[in-house]
């Protein structure tokens, strides 16, 4: 059987002559319109093959060229985007400065209503303040006219307290019973000075003109004014308690005297006035409590200075200065010369020769003159029927038919007359009949005591 057949592939020999070196390739034919060769350069680039030509390009250019193109192509993709979704932008921003505008507008308003608010506010206030500030110088008025009313209260009558006149021998002090003048009604602050304060208040209002004057301020006012009427009105109740109080007390004196308060008030006479007549006009149902008060102070106090001109005639003040120092009592005694029980119709006063002797009460000098055991005596007539006498004077000082008044000098002490010593004899009558002088003493110390 044969070998199985083997295919060889061909294998070149080298030919013993070829010296190893191979059999050349000879290059296939070239294909029918096939495109020439590329050559290879010496540089790197990029050739670009269009129609059989072949243009050679750097890789720089290239690379520009290509950012060109896509910038190119994002600038015309974004301008297709903006020219499709322009209306809507337009629109939405439109809208953003519709919005905001309104916004500012409805802010505008807000605002301006709130200056309107506040301006309101303001001139509400200023109204309030105008109506307040009106009523404190309405108050200040009336609180100047209370004050001129109150300053006429003081107590300017007769007091009937003696008073050192027509003094020949030094300046001694009276110290009579009821030596006890009035306060003064009015305070010591004088409440007249209100307007000289207030006034500058109300004059800087008109200067500042519609300037708002601080809530503390209008308070602190209205509580200055408070005050000063709390004291006017306290000034009043004082005037009114004290006009009632003597009142109470001269009719009690006059009481505890027995004396009938009517005879003594018509017998006192009149002195130099007078006027026209005004009728007092009581306050209207409608006034108010000050007014209704004062108006009750002023007849209390035209009653009082009644009484006080009706006292003025009541002989209950002591005749010397200083202490009482008696030497002897009103009634039985023995007599100093006699030895044998006498009645002793007055009062004798220890003093020293030459010592002012006073009238006690207001009148007339009926007697001026040496009258026996009395030896140099005054007699007083005061009116009503009540008459002083002052006896054993070493001088007198008045004429009969003199009108004397409380405290002046009618004489000096003496020992002339029935008396074994320097001093006064002191009587008090009532129509013609001697009484016991210490009555009347004690009856005005107590008056004097109040």
């Amino acid at each position: 059987m044969s070998p199985p057949y083997r295919s060889y592939e061909y294998a070149p020999h080298h030919h013993p002559h070829d010296d190893g070196r191979g059999m050349p390739r000879r290059p296939p034919p070239p294909a029918r319109n096939a495109p020439p060769p590329p050559q290879r350069s010496q540089s790197r680039g990029y050739a670009l093959v269009h129609g059989g030509k072949q243009v050679r390009i750097g890789p720089v250019v290239f690379w520009i060229i290509t950012g060109s193109i896509i910038l190119m192509g994002a600038w015309s993709a974004a301008t297709a985007t903006y020219f499709a979704f322009r209306d809507d932008v337009l629109t939405r921003l439109i809208a953003r400065q519709a919005e905001m505008q309104y916004a500012y507008e409805d802010r505008i308003a807000e605002l301006r209503s709130r200056i309107d608010r506040t301006t309101s506010r303001q001139l509400l206030d200023q109204e309030e303040y105008d109506q307040k500030l009106a009523r404190i110088l309405q108050r200040q008025s009336a609180l100047e006219s209370r004050t001129n009313a109150l300053m006429a209260l003081p107590d300017n009558a007769a007091t009937g307290s003696i008073r050192p006149s027509r003094t020949t021998r030094g300046t001694p002090k009276p110290s009579p019973i009821n030596d006890i003048a009035p306060p003064s009604t009015v305070p010591a602050e004088r409440e007249a000075s209100l307007g000289s304060r207030w006034s500058m208040f109300g004059s800087a209002h008109a200067r500042n003109g519609r300037n708002r004057v601080p809530e503390a301020m209008v308070k602190k006012l209205e509580a200055s004014l408070d005050k000063i009427e709390h004291r006017q009105i306290a000034s009043l109740n004082a005037a009114e308690g004290r006009y009632d109080g003597r009142i109470k007390r001269v009719r009690g004196l006059i009481s505890d005297l027995g004396l009938n308060l009517a005879k003594l008030e018509a017998a006192t006479p009149r002195g130099h006035v007078g006027g026209p007549y005004i009728p007092v006009r009581a306050p209207s149902a409608n006034a108010s409590d000050f007014d209704k008060q004062l108006y009750r102070v002023a007849q209390s106090r035209a009653q009082a200075d009644k009484l006080n001109y009706t006292l003025a005639m009541v002989p209950y003040r002591k005749p010397v200065v200083g202490a009482i120092e008696l030497s002897s009592g009103f009634g039985v005694r023995n007599d100093p010369f006699m030895g044998r029980p006498a009645m002793h119709s007055g009062l004798d006063f220890r003093g020293s020769t030459g010592d002012p002797v006073r009238a006690t009460a207001n009148g007339k000098v009926i007697n001026a003159s040496w009258s026996g055991g009395y030896g140099r005596m005054v007699e007083i007539d005061h009116g009503n029927g009540l008459s002083t006498r002052y006896g054993h004077l070493s001088a007198i000082k008045v004429k009969v038919g003199e009108t004397v008044r409380i405290g002046d000098v009618v004489g000096e002490v003496g020992s002339t007359g029935r008396s074994t010593g320097p001093h006064l004899h002191y009587e008090t009558r009532i129509d013609g009949e001697a009484v016991d002088p210490q009555r009347f003493l004690r009856a005005g110390a107590r008056f004097g005591q109040g």
